[in-house]
């Protein structure tokens, strides 16, 4: 098994683009299993996953579609890009199989802002089909979600 990234490594590989956007969020994510930030700006992030033997499933070389949703995930996540971002809901097709050895490329698009709310649509593709669509929504939420006192706050409502 490859040799895990220290947080120091993971911090100094910190990405920084020319139109001076930087990933406010899951910045500390394994990018073995989310796929690699490519390019962001407001609104937008493309994530580019290559599939390996860790995520095979059977002996045809078939991925496992939570690597699939992992990498959709964090593209949608960086084009909203704020610390306190949290997945609230998603509608998703895998369309096509996923195997060993693709290069599958996300895009995402905020498509719509309500509030704290946003909607993100996601296409995932391996050499231009499409293999992977979805609609998440997301909430930014005033705090980090783990700072929330979310057991007293149904108790007092």
């Amino acid at each position: 098994m490859a040799e895990e990234q220290t947080e120091n490594e993971i911090l100094d590989d910190e990405i920084d683009f020319s139109n001076d956007v930087t990933l406010k969020t899951h910045e500390l994510i394994n990018s073995r299993y989310s796929g690699d930030l490519d390019e962001m700006k407001e609104g937008y992030a493309k994530v580019r996953l290559i599939t390996t033997e860790e995520m095979r499933v059977d002996s045809y070389g078939l991925v496992h579609g939570g690597f699939i949703f992992c990498a959709a995930d964090f593209a949608a996540m960086a084009a909203v890009n704020d610390p306190n971002v949290v997945l609230s809901g998603a509608d998703s097709s895998f369309l096509s199989p996923v195997r060993v050895g693709d290069e599958v490329v996300f895009e995402a698009n905020v498509r719509h802002k309500d509030g704290r709310k946003r909607e993100v649509n996601v296409i995932g593709t391996v050499l231009e089909i499409k293999v992977f669509e979805a609609s998440l929504k997301t909430v930014i939420l005033e705090k980090h979600v783990l700072k929330l006192d979310l057991m007293n706050a149904s108790k007092n409502s």
